[in-house]
């Protein structure tokens, strides 16, 4: 199936030389081409250029983009969308002014969600999820990271990353599965926290590599969760059996689980809402890719990462959803690049290459997704008519997705 979409307003993220992430200044930079047109081929971004320049080419389908903006598709490296049920009354309960900490001590937060996902059928699981995907997709998601760690025991583990492992086979889109046991200490192991991280290390990380479920190991490295030491021992029994680290760190506190993740070379170091001038130079030079989750700080009320300040100082920057049941029950990632323009004081530019490039390295997906690139998948968004791609985060509440396209073939009317 050969595609031509034609007339196109502006053709973005164009990278004739591939990059594997953008850092600093360089973000500022997204390459655009204006009156472009793109040709896919066998799945695969084949040729594009100005509208001046276009060949004589066999298309089964022409598209005409006039007005619109064409890009790669967003990439979310941080996902919980695994889930059952949800956690609605814990966000009345935050209204009425109990904090996350507090639900969580209570019983609520993760334990909540381990219970009910506990309950639930398998089969009844992968609907939930699939469901959740199928909605993501529609809103521009065209590579995506699902977490397990809703399980907290070696079966109920098992079953979040088999759900997974259904979603990547029965979807087009890049689907990567990271085991995330650490998640909390579940409440049978409340007092014995080393048993539950025993667990860990000896029971289920070794069954999951068994049957090839996960290829990253992540731990909520945070206060009353698992601290640095633990998440040490964890990484490294990850690294063991072939997990890549990547590691929740900083959300409420600064303990310096972003240096454990560099020590380990983490693929991603996510949350950042708490930096401390000493969690940014060891980012530097790191090949650790930092990730922001804005969406997350507008459902909690928390402090945002600070971007600004970040890419100011040379860093790259990722943006990823956090889809959840409890801090972020949102998987757009057109409001997450808005929120980020607005609240985080990033340029368009910035979020734009935060959402598609420097989310593609944060999974290990480089060099097939990310940038509108020959030989890189077609994954793509054909937004409607806007004035330019600066409209996606200043028009933020309205839906201006018209076609998302996964390997080519156009997967939303």
């Amino acid at each position: 199936m050969n595609i031509l979409i034609k007339n196109i307003r502006q053709l973005l993220q164009v990278r004739d030389t591939p990059v594997q992430k953008v850092s600093g200044r360089e973000m500022k930079n997204l390459p655009v081409i204006e009156n472009a047109y793109l040709y896919i081929e066998n799945n695969t971004i084949a040729d594009y250029g100005k509208m001046e320049d276009l060949p004589e080419t066999k298309a089964n389908e022409i598209i005409n983009a006039a007005g619109k903006v064409v890009m790669p598709a967003w990439c979310d490296s941080h996902t919980h969308i695994v889930y059952a049920g949800n956690r609605e009354q814990e966000f009345v309960d935050r209204i009425n002014g109990l904090s996350y900490e507090e639900i969580a001590n209570r019983g609520g937060g993760i334990l909540n969600s381990a219970k009910k996902l506990e309950e639930t059928p398998e089969d009844d699981l992968y609907r939930q999820s699939a469901k959740r995907l199928e909605e993501v997709i529609a809103m521009g998601t065209g590579a995506i990271e699902i977490k397990s760690g809703y399980g907290l025991s070696t079966d109920a583990e098992l079953k979040m990353l088999r759900v997974i492992r259904r979603l990547q086979t029965n979807y087009d889109i890049p689907i990567k599965a990271t085991f995330l046991g650490a998640h909390a200490i579940p409440a049978n192991y409340r007092n014995d926290r080393k048993g539950y991280i025993d667990l860990l290390i000896n029971e289920m990380i070794p069954a999951i590599a068994e049957k090839g479920l996960a290829e990253y190991v992540d731990v909520f490295c945070e206060k009353g969760y698992f601290t640095t030491e633990e998440t040490e021992r964890i990484l490294e029994a990850g690294k063991a059996f072939g997990l890549v680290p990547k590691i929740h760190v900083n959300q409420f506190h600064a303990i310096g689980g972003i240096q454990t993740g560099i020590k380990h070379n983490a693929l991603s170091v996510d949350h950042l809402e708490v930096m401390r001038d000493e969690d940014i130079e060891a980012l530097k030079g790191s090949k650790t890719m930092p990730v922001a989750l804005p969406s997350c700080s507008y459902f909690l009320s928390i402090p945002y990462t600070p971007a600004r300040k970040m890419i100011d100082a040379g860093l790259p920057l990722a943006l990823a959803t956090d889809y959840n049941p409890g801090s972020t029950p949102s998987g757009n990632m057109n409001f997450v690049v808005a929120t980020a323009c607005i609240k985080m004081k990033i340029t368009p530019e910035e979020a734009i290459n935060a959402a598609t490039v420097n989310g593609a390295y944060a999974m290990g997906l480089s060099d097939t997704h990310g940038s509108i690139t020959r030989g890189k998948e077609a994954n793509l968004i054909i937004t409607r008519d806007i004035p330019g791609y600066a409209f996606l985060p200043y028009a933020f509440g309205n839906n201006h997705i018209d076609t998302v396209l996964i390997r080519g073939k156009v997967v939303t009317p």
